[in-house]
């Protein structure tokens, strides 16, 4: 094989490499959302401890996947197309670490939960929960095959949990007006909820860039969410 060849299939792997590395951050942030919820419906503070502990492991991901990825910019490079596909990676990557952050903070939310007495059986949390982490994993599937139809779907997928965020909000307030004894217990409720719902905004996110990738049309899917 020539130079430029192996010099070439170099380049082609390191940049699988890293979509490799972000379908891993990707199941890690999943885990957490999961255990997180988990945590908060069993009221299992231990279970909500690790999810914290955990979070430290995706910060750590993100930076050597943003490190990486600057390297391949830096050394080889890229053109056109490769270009805004790292660019999203590194986009991408930041997303996730928000995703963690905020079922870090859902984690921290059940340790304080299990020390007060039950508002209300979890119903709808934990179907926020399970569509947000079914719409992460098929963006980073997306985001992988350069699917724009899935793309759509997904970006479509958000208004569910939208739905469900404003059943929640208007449950807890009810709640909150009937007793406010509750209110304390209430309002951790809705920070979860608006953690989830958070989540899929950012779910979303990741399909506008990878949108992006695939058209090189920044509009390609209309904006959904403001940075926090």
């Amino acid at each position: 094989m020539s130079t430029a060849g192996s010099g070439r299939t170099h380049y082609t792997q390191q940049l699988q490499d890293v979509r490799d590395e972000i379908l891993m951050m990707g199941s890690m942030v999943s885990q957490a959302i999961e255990g997180a919820v988990e945590a908060l419906k069993k009221r299992d503070p231990q279970q909500a401890r690790e999810v914290v502990a955990a979070d430290q492991v995706i910060d750590a991901k993100q930076y050597e996947l943003e490190e990486r990825t600057l390297t391949i910019i830096a050394t080889q490079q890229p053109m056109a197309g490769d270009l805004r596909s790292l660019a999203a990676s590194l986009f991408i990557v930041g997303e996730l670490e928000r995703m963690g952050d905020y079922a870090e903070g859902i984690a921290k939310i059940a340790i304080m939960v299990s020390e007060h007495p039950p508002l209300k059986p979890l119903i709808d949390i934990p179907r926020m929960a399970e569509i947000s982490v079914s719409m992460l994993q098929r963006s980073l599937t997306a985001y992988m095959e350069l699917d724009l139809e899935e793309c759509r779907k997904i970006w479509h997928t958000d208004d569910e949990v939208d739905g469900l965020y404003v059943q929640v909000y208007r449950e807890l307030l009810t709640y909150m007006l009937q007793d406010p004894g509750s209110i304390e217990r209430a309002t951790y409720y809705l920070w979860c909820a608006h953690n989830l719902e958070r989540i899929a905004d950012r779910v979303t996110n990741v399909c506008e860039r990878t949108a992006y990738v695939i058209t090189g049309d920044p509009q390609t899917l209309p904006g959904r969410v403001d940075p926090d």
